[in-house]
Parts: C-alpha cells; sequence; structure tokens
C-alpha cells in the first residue's frame, strides 16, 4: 500500500453551523485554505442561519471526551483551537483533557455570543474559561465583548485593549490578541497583541460590509493552522489577519443576514495589505 506524505493536522473543538458560516464548519474550511488535515470534536449541535441562532443543544460530556480520545490516540494533534463550549461544565472537562494529553499549539476563542446577538457561554462558566483554559492556550483570541466579560469591565478604547491584553496573560510564551473589529470610529481594523513583553498593533483597512459571520471562528482557526505548519505565535497571527481581511473583502451574499466570510481565499496569494507593527 502506497502511503500519502506526512501533513499537518489540527483539530477543532466546536459547536456546529448549520449555516456553514462559522464554528466547526469554519475551522474545517480554513484548515483545507491552509492545507492542514482538520478534524472536530463537535461540543453543541446549533440550528443557525444568517439571520442568527433558532435553537442549540450541548452533546453530552462523556460523547465529547469520548471524540477527543479518538482522534487524538489514533492521528494525533499538531494544533488545536477551542469556540463554543457553552457551559461551565463543558469547560472543566476540556481543560482536564488538554491539561492530561499535553496538547500543544492551543488556541482558546472564547465564544460568547452570536453574530444576531445569541447568548452562546452561559454566565457560570466565565469564570471557568478565565481560570482554567485560558492559563492552557498559547494564543488566546477575544474580541471586544469578550475581552470586557472577562475583564469585568469597559473595553471601548485602543487603551483599553492593551490594558486588557496585558491583564489576560497568564505567562510563558503565550499571546493575548484582542480583537478590535468593532472599536467604534476607526477606519482601520486594529488588534492588539502581547506576549509578556511586547505589545503590537495590527492594522488592516476596515471593509463595509455586514457579511462578517464567522470571523472569529476563522481567525482562530487560521491561527491553529499556521501554528501547526510551524510558524511562530507572531507571525501566525498576521497570516490570520490577513487571511481574515482578504475573507471579508470577499464575502458571500448569502441569506438575509449577516452572510459569511470568503474561505476559499487563496492563503498563498500575496494579500493587497501589509499589516503594520
Amino acid at each position: 500500500m502506497t502511503r500519502t506524505a506526512a501533513i499537518t493536522r489540527a483539530l477543532t473543538i466546536a459547536g456546529s453551523d448549520s449555516g456553514g458560516g462559522a464554528g466547526i464548519q469554519a475551522d474545517l474550511k480554513t484548515f483545507t485554505a491552509f492545507r492542514v488535515f482538520g478534524m472536530s470534536v463537535v461540543t453543541a449541535v446549533t440550528a443557525q442561519n444568517t439571520l442568527g441562532v433558532q435553537a442549540a443543544h450541548e452533546l453530552p460530556l462523556d460523547l465529547i471526551e469520548a471524540q477527543l480520545c479518538s482522534v487524538t490516540s489514533d492521528i494525533g494533534v499538531d494544533a488545536v483551537k477551542t469556540g463554543m463550549l457553552s457551559s461551565a461544565a463543558l469547560v472543566h472537562r476540556i481543560s482536564d483533557l488538554l491539561g492530561d494529553l499535553r496538547l500543544s499549539n492551543l488556541v482558546v476563542d472564547p465564544v460568547m455570543i452570536a453574530k444576531g446577538g445569541h447568548q452562546l457561554l452561559s454566565e457560570n462558566a466565565v469564570s471557568a474559561v478565565r481560570n482554567r483554559l485560558i492559563p492552557l492556550a498559547k494564543v488566546v483570541t477575544p474580541n471586544l465583548h469578550e475581552a470586557a466579560v472577562l475583564a469585568d469591565r469597559p473595553v471601548n478604547t485602543l487603551e483599553d485593549m492593551q490594558a486588557v491584553a496585558r491583564e489576560l496573560w497568564t505567562g510563558g510564551d503565550q499571546m493575548i490578541v484582542i480583537k478590535g473589529g468593532h472599536l467604534e470610529r476607526t477606519n482601520e481594523a486594529v488588534d492588539v497583541t502581547f506576549d509578556g513583553k511586547i505589545l503590537h498593533h495590527l492594522s488592516s483597512t476596515r471593509t463595509a460590509t455586514s457579511n462578517t459571520h464567522g470571523t472569529g471562528c476563522t481567525f482562530s482557526a487560521a491561527i491553529a493552522a499556521s501554528l501547526a505548519q510551524g510558524l511562530s505565535t507572531l507571525p501566525a497571527v498576521r497570516k490570520a489577519k490577513s487571511y481574515v481581511s482578504a475573507a471579508i473583502r470577499q464575502s458571500l451574499q448569502l441569506g438575509a443576514g449577516h452572510g459569511p466570510t470568503q474561505h476559499m481565499v487563496d492563503v498563498s496569494s500575496p494579500w493587497s495589505e501589509d499589516l503594520g507593527l
């Protein structure tokens, strides 16, 4: 039997989006765009489209654990990202498993609210994310709302973003990325990164579109894919931001609400924007 060449492997632990724009579906599309073999642990099933989330159901913890153990015991994982973890019990179980399995290159996207406003993380799970999951992560990618919830105070300015990035950092080679896409009164989408020593500002031109469903999932998946391929943290974040910016510029007009980004953007092609440091 002829064996194919080795390929890097990335795992997403997240909820399913039946509309295909976010969650597991967005992650797997992003992994494929980066030429990374994608695997999944489904934590919840949602009834979802461009207008919002109509229903959501968390899967049994034992089934979630079985998926994770099945994948890691046979195929192996070069990077992993977490997305929708809706309950404190689930966050604790996943944190325990990730610690026991010693999986490297963990990207935590602390998903809390869907684009349409549906609550995806219970209030009692916030402290579990902050105290159990984030310390395990190599990269953490909250948006402004998520950063405010995790820090328990408003995050409305670039200075707020910088302060919270420092506050959320838990040590080691971890990088906190505060996404500024929702920052008001600015023509640029500015993200703030902090690695324990240096603050960087990553800027890209803001695209005027409502078709941004799944951008957070896509961004964190792109970081995980790049880490799986051996990039160091800051280049992985920069490449992911360039990819997401291009995907938003070419976003898809599907449905009557927030359409998805274009995951089929060619990762190997040079993008028109250079991100400033």
